[in-house]
């Protein structure tokens, strides 16, 4: 919101600003709505400062020793000039009031506009009275609260002693943490001004196993988001057994036989499909480059009218949930599918501005080196209403991929997944491990085959690329049956 002018242009080297240099306060309103105002006196149709600090640590334990520990501390802002409907965007490690506004003017020149003469006014930005999500949700207690860098050794060491006594014919054990603490802090030309703090970890295991020409390698990753003890909380008993177990069962399992089967996808991580092969072809920088087959189907069937999928940011310590976006929109609820219909796109501001979609709180980045984009949260197929051996009884013979692992998707939703972990279904039950299945199909086809959910969704933790860098997701759903899909083996 635009009111009486404050200042001019040649009274800026005059001013002094002191904000609060360990934290992102009340303090930094002035000279930030300065520089806001300056931006727009330059012609700029919106500006946007993102401010960040990250503390991060990460410790690795291989077999029975901490060969890694690496920590990073990270201070610095990015500047977003809009003019018409294009964006330029400038980073900086220099937080002075000098230092953002060389960055603003680097900005400004990119997109052809100059800063304006000595006696310009400068228009005075109103920003809207701090919104601190740190205080109200108790998060400035949290650095109080970490592990230190002994008890994360110590904890990690014994997991991994852990599941050397539960594995047999183990060639290698591998249990990693990391966190990843940051404080962010954005004022915008249209008066947004928002403070978050944001807490990530990670905890998992990663096991190869050998016997003579048998190999077979497993891993588990658990995620969370707000819980200081985190960490001290891990059930690695549990998931040593977990892992133990079927890193055995695959050691000697048959290779998969290549062709079209009907397949029960396990829940949980088994969403990675859905968040690739679907939910980034619902973001719209796939709209505005015209790589997603759903550019115009907003209101069309574009699933089985079995499925429903959301993408939303408030389940609670979920890997992909933050109070607001990294464009400081609160966050929400985003139905994407309902039984099959195509409801919404996932929109940050540009997206919303160049496609017309509303934006959703999804606007992320990696850190302050990137602009925001349109990214997923917590991507999931909802539950259904069918029994879980509902499911199996419908298959006379297929495969359970129980354990997804890595792939790749194209541009426009051709996929390939490996199966980490993978059985036989005969006649409604699971009989032998199987093991090199690689799951090949095409979002737009393969949407349409999701024909059941049993009613047991669970979430799980996961890593999302793109052009906004890496930030952390939550991928998710219940048991599920595809129909048909190509799977490659031997």
């Amino acid at each position: 919101m635009l009111a009486t002018s404050i200042l001019l242009t040649k009274e800026l080297p005059s001013l002094i600003y002191n904000p609060t240099r360990d934290r992102f306060d009340e303090s930094w309103e002035a000279p930030l709505a300065t520089l806001l105002g300056l931006g727009r006196a330059a012609g700029a149709d919106f500006i946007e400062f993102f401010l960040e600090r990250v503390n991060y640590i990460s410790c690795l334990a291989e077999d029975d020793a901490i060969t890694s520990i690496s920590p990073k501390l990270s201070t610095g802002a990015g500047v977003r000039v809009f003019r018409g409907q294009s964006d330029c965007y400038v980073s900086t490690n220099d937080l002075s009031f000098s230092g953002l506004k060389a960055a603003l003017e680097k900005a400004l020149s990119i997109q052809g506009l100059i800063l304006p003469a000595p006696n310009s006014y400068v228009p005075e930005i109103n920003l809207e009275l701090l919104r601190d999500y740190a205080i109200k949700n108790n998060k400035d207690t949290w650095n109080s609260q970490f592990s230190s860098m002994q008890e994360m050794s110590e904890v990690l060491l014994d997991a991994n002693a852990k599941l050397k006594q539960k594995a047999n014919h183990v060639q290698s054990r591998r249990a990693v943490y990391f966190r990843d603490w940051q404080e962010v802090l954005v004022a915008a030309s249209d008066g947004t001004f928002a403070r978050d703090i944001r807490l990530t970890q990670s905890v998992g295991y990663n096991l190869l196993c050998a016997d003579g020409a048998n190999r077979s390698s497993i891993g588990k990753r658990s995620g969370n988001t707000g819980d200081a003890n985190f960490l001290r909380n891990w059930n690695y008993e549990a998931d040593s057994e977990e892992v133990a177990e079927s890193a055995g069962k695959m050691l000697y399992a048959d290779y998969v036989e290549s062709g079209t089967y009907p397949i029960i996808m396990a829940n949980a991580f088994g969403g990675v499909i859905f968040h690739e092969a679907c939910g980034h072809l619902l973001e719209t920088t796939q709209i505005e480059r015209k790589t997603t087959p759903f550019i115009d189907k907003k209101g069309e069937k574009i699933a089985h009218q079995n499925l429903t999928a959301w993408d939303e940011g408030r389940s609670q310590n979920a890997f992909g949930t933050i109070d607001m976006d990294d464009e400081g929109m609160p966050t929400q609820r985003t139905l994407l599918i309902e039984n099959g219909i195509l409801k919404n796109f996932i929109a940050d501001r540009a997206g919303s501005m160049r496609t017309g979609h509303p934006r959703t709180g999804s606007g992320r980045r990696q850190g302050y080196t990137y602009a925001a984009a349109s990214r997923m949260r917590n991507t999931y197929i909802a539950p259904g209403d069918y029994a879980l051996e509902d499911l199996f009884n419908s298959v006379d013979k297929g495969i359970y991929c129980k354990k997804m692992g890595g792939g790749s998707v194209g541009a426009t939703g051709e996929f390939n997944f490996g199966v980490d972990e993978a059985y036989l279904i005969e006649n409604g039950k699971i009989t032998k491990p199987l093991k090199g299945a690689v799951l090949i199909g095409e979002a737009k086809e393969i949407m349409n085959k999701i024909s059941m959910s049993s009613r047991d969704l669970e979430l799980a933790s996961g890593f999302c690329g793109s052009i906004s860098g890496s930030v952390y997701v939550t991928v998710g759903q219940p048991h599920i049956k595809v129909d048909s899909i190509t799977v490659g083996g031997r």
